[in-house]
Formats: C-alpha cells, structure tokens, sequence
C-alpha cells in the first residue's frame, strides 16, 4: 500500500483528489491534515510531519485562491501564503525522500499576452496578468522549484497546470469567488428574489476555459502512473467561451427569466485564456465532463449544501 499525502483536502480541489483516489485502482493509504491540525506556513511543523508520516508520494492542493478582487485585495497575503507553502512542502519532501511530489500550479501563471492556446513553453516569456500577479509568481516559484530539485537531486517532483476549476465544494463568496461559482450565486439569488436583472463585472468579452473538479482530479490519478512525465503539464478541455456566453448558460441551468447587464468599472482581466492540452493528451487523458453537464451538477451541490447550511462563503 503507498501512502499519500494530500494536502488542501478539505477544498474544492483536495476533495476532489480524495475521491479520485479512493476510486482508483491503486491502494492508497491516504494522509491528510487539517489547517488546525498542521499549518503549512510552518516549516518546522511541516517538516516534523514528513519525518514522523514517512508519505511515499504528496499531492499538493493547498494554498491561497481567490478571484480577481480577492487578488487585488490581498497580494501580500496571495504571495506569502503560497510561497511559504510551496517551499516547506517541496524542500520536507526532499529531505525525507518523498518518492514523488505532484505539485498544482496554475493556468494564470502564463504571459498576459501569450499566444493562445497556451502551450507549456510559453511559460515566463512576458508580463504576467497584473490582477493576480502575485499569487501567479508564487505558482510559478512552486513549477521552478520542483524542475530545479528533479534536476539536482533526480527526485520525481512535477507539476500540473490546471485550467480555470469549479465543481462541488466551490467558494461562493459573492466578491472574492471565482468567476463561475460568482454567477451561480447571483443568478439564483436573483431568481429568489424575483429581480429583474443580473449585473456582471466587466464587459463579458474576455474567454474562459473551465474543467469540472472531478475530471482534473481524474487526471493527476492519471499522471501519477506516468512512470517519466513531464516537469509540468496542462490539465484543461482546450475549449473556451465567453464569459457573457457562460453567464447565459448558467442563467438558462439556474432558470432565471431577468436580463443581464454588466458594470464596466470592474476590471476583465486577461483577454483570453485557453489551455493547449496536446501534451497531456500525447500521455492518454482528456477530459470527460461537458460544461452543461458539469454546471448542471454544480448546482445540484449548490443547492443542496445551501438547504444544508454548509455552502461556503
């Protein structure tokens, strides 16, 4: 049985690892700790863990997230969080022997005005987005730092690049959530209270790719059976849609009859943003899950965690 540490477990993406994991056909003996239980910002804690647990393997989910206003809000706290992270996870897991080290970065540590889709290369060859700088070089330290240990050490440390992500379990904080758990809220309560219309930040012309939580889940369990993958690796759909096209979507799944209308003080961010999946498909996986089908889902869980009391805000 290898034992496998998940860190971020109680999120949106962590829980979806967990479930990736115990539905595999690998037997996993699975670690986890809450923030309360091992604060990662502690390189003497983390480092107290990974002697103490011996993992064979960690999965890194954790860190700080948030959309465009949480970012421009809070970057000392983006940056320093995840850097801090990042760097007592990796360097503990170097120094206890961690067999492998699957780190998670971000689409949004690419160039501003790379060309799209995205390919893997174009990585630190211009400006970053400025709304979420920050957080994006805390990413990109994270993606550096395990190419550099795999290079001087030969240890297996790698790292995926995910898409835009929702699913169940998803942060609906009406200001510092992501782009389509932000739209679900809205529409629905709208819908609630009979409004006539929803506003949305921006013009709506910027392009979003989004991957259902459960098919990148899917695909980390799919690249840890790769036996030499690549330093890092893409995980998307490669399809993308305006973010006034998923506003109406979402409109049409929450069943809210009202307009749309935008507030144009509110900044875009990044133009377009699509993921060039070719090199995760050259290892044998794609994603699975339709954005209909996946939103539809979403807010099915919505729903349910909000009759539950449990949807996080």
């Amino acid at each position: 049985m290898s034992k496998v540490f998940v860190t971020g477990h109680g999120g949106m993406v962590g829980s979806a690892i967990l479930r990736a994991l115990e539905s595999s056909k690998t037997d996993w003996e699975i670690l986890t700790r809450s923030r309360a239980e091992l604060d990662l910002c502690d390189q003497g804690a983390v480092d107290a863990f990974m002697g103490s647990e011996s993992p064979e393997c960690v999965i890194n989910a954790a860190g700080r997230v948030g959309g465009i206003h949480a970012n421009n809000t809070y970057p000392a706290q983006f940056i320093r969080e995840n850097l801090m992270i990042n760097a007592n996870l990796i360097h503990s897991a170097w120094t206890h022997q961690v067999r492998r080290f699957l780190n998670l970065g971000s689409s949004c540590i690419y160039p501003r005005d790379a060309e799209q889709p995205l390919r893997e290369e174009a990585l630190l060859t211009g400006p970053l987005e400025p709304t979420n700088s920050a957080y994006a070089l805390a990413k990109i330290a994270g993606l550096e730092m395990c190419r550099h240990y795999r290079a001087q050490y030969g240890v297996l440390f790698h790292s995926a690049m995910p898409t835009n992500l929702y699913g169940p379990g998803d942060n609906y904080h009406p200001e510092n959530s992501h782009v389509l758990p932000a739209l679900i809220n809205r529409f629905h309560d709208a819908k609630e209270r009979a409004l006539p219309e929803v506003c949305i930040w921006g013009s709506g012309k910027p392009r979003r790719e989004l991957l259902h939580v459960d098919d990148l889940a899917d695909g980390l369990v799919h690249l840890l059976g790769v036996d030499n993958p690549p330093d890092w690796v893409n995980l998307g759909t490669g399809k993308d849609q305006t973010i006034l096209e998923l506003a109406d979507m979402v409109r049409d799944v929450v069943g809210f009859d009202g307009n749309i209308t935008h507030d144009l003080s509110k900044p875009d961010g990044t133009p377009i943003k699509r993921l060039d999946t070719s090199l995760m498909d050259s290892l044998g996986w794609s994603a699975s899950i339709a954005l209909r089908e996946g939103i539809e889902k979403t807010y099915g869980d919505y729903k349910e965690r909000l009759r539950e009391g449990t949807l996080r805000l």
